[in-house]
Protein backbone atom coordinates (compact mmCIF):
# COMPACT_ATOMS: atom_id res chain seq x y z
CA UNK A 1 0.00 0.00 0.00
CA UNK A 2 2.64 2.71 0.58
CA UNK A 3 4.38 1.84 -2.52
CA UNK A 4 1.62 2.35 -4.57
CA UNK A 5 1.07 6.17 -2.43
CA UNK A 6 4.37 6.87 -3.06
CA UNK A 7 4.68 5.66 -6.83
CA UNK A 8 1.18 8.19 -7.02
CA UNK A 9 3.38 11.07 -5.33
CA UNK A 10 6.33 10.45 -7.56
CA UNK A 11 4.19 10.95 -10.89
CA UNK A 12 2.94 14.17 -9.54
CA UNK A 13 6.68 15.23 -10.70
CA UNK A 14 6.71 14.31 -13.82
CA UNK A 15 4.77 17.41 -15.72
CA UNK A 16 7.39 19.41 -13.78
CA UNK A 17 10.23 16.85 -15.48
CA UNK A 18 8.77 17.14 -18.72
CA UNK A 19 8.81 20.69 -18.39
CA UNK A 20 12.57 20.75 -17.56
CA UNK A 21 13.65 17.80 -20.22
CA UNK A 22 11.78 19.72 -23.04
CA UNK A 23 13.77 23.19 -22.25
CA UNK A 24 16.61 21.23 -22.33
CA UNK A 25 15.88 19.77 -25.13
CA UNK A 26 16.98 16.19 -23.73
CA UNK A 27 13.12 14.56 -23.81
CA UNK A 28 13.55 12.45 -27.07
CA UNK A 29 16.91 10.98 -25.63
CA UNK A 30 15.22 10.69 -22.14
CA UNK A 31 12.50 8.71 -23.40
CA UNK A 32 14.37 6.75 -25.39
CA UNK A 33 16.81 5.52 -22.75
CA UNK A 34 13.74 4.98 -20.49
CA UNK A 35 12.18 2.49 -23.12
CA UNK A 36 15.43 0.91 -23.57
CA UNK A 37 15.35 -0.14 -20.30
CA UNK A 38 18.79 1.45 -20.16
CA UNK A 39 21.46 -0.22 -17.47
CA UNK A 40 21.84 3.78 -16.88
CA UNK A 41 18.62 4.35 -15.08
CA UNK A 42 19.42 1.56 -12.77
CA UNK A 43 22.91 3.49 -12.37
CA UNK A 44 21.22 7.23 -11.84
CA UNK A 45 18.71 5.56 -9.50
CA UNK A 46 21.66 4.30 -7.83
CA UNK A 47 23.81 7.48 -7.52
CA UNK A 48 20.70 9.66 -7.12
CA UNK A 49 20.31 7.15 -3.42
CA UNK A 50 24.12 7.40 -2.71
CA UNK A 51 24.07 11.54 -3.04
CA UNK A 52 20.39 11.75 -0.49
CA UNK A 53 23.01 11.55 2.34
CA UNK A 54 24.19 14.98 0.94
CA UNK A 55 20.69 16.53 -0.31
CA UNK A 56 17.85 15.46 0.70
CA UNK A 57 15.12 16.23 -1.53
CA UNK A 58 11.76 14.31 -2.18
CA UNK A 59 11.66 14.93 -5.94
CA UNK A 60 15.40 13.52 -5.89
CA UNK A 61 13.78 10.34 -3.91
CA UNK A 62 10.97 10.47 -6.87
CA UNK A 63 13.64 10.14 -8.90
CA UNK A 64 15.46 7.74 -7.92
CA UNK A 65 12.44 5.49 -7.30
CA UNK A 66 11.13 6.13 -10.76
CA UNK A 67 14.46 5.33 -12.37
CA UNK A 68 14.93 2.06 -10.61
CA UNK A 69 11.93 0.51 -11.10
CA UNK A 70 11.29 -0.09 -14.61
CA UNK A 71 7.69 -0.46 -15.20
CA UNK A 72 7.77 3.36 -13.85
CA UNK A 73 10.55 4.04 -16.18
CA UNK A 74 8.84 2.79 -19.26
CA UNK A 75 5.85 4.71 -17.69
CA UNK A 76 7.64 7.84 -17.69
CA UNK A 77 9.10 7.77 -21.25
CA UNK A 78 5.89 7.09 -22.46
CA UNK A 79 4.67 9.95 -20.47
CA UNK A 80 6.90 11.69 -22.13
CA UNK A 81 6.78 10.97 -25.49
CA UNK A 82 2.26 11.52 -25.16
CA UNK A 83 3.02 14.66 -23.81
CA UNK A 84 5.06 15.76 -27.25
CA UNK A 85 2.91 14.08 -29.63
CA UNK A 86 0.02 16.00 -27.45
CA UNK A 87 1.93 19.72 -28.00
CA UNK A 88 2.47 18.95 -32.00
Amino acid sequence: MLYSQYMKSSREYWPRWAETLRHYQLHELTASLLEAGSPLALLGAQALYFGRGLIENDQLTALANTLEEETEARAFASFLTHQEQASL
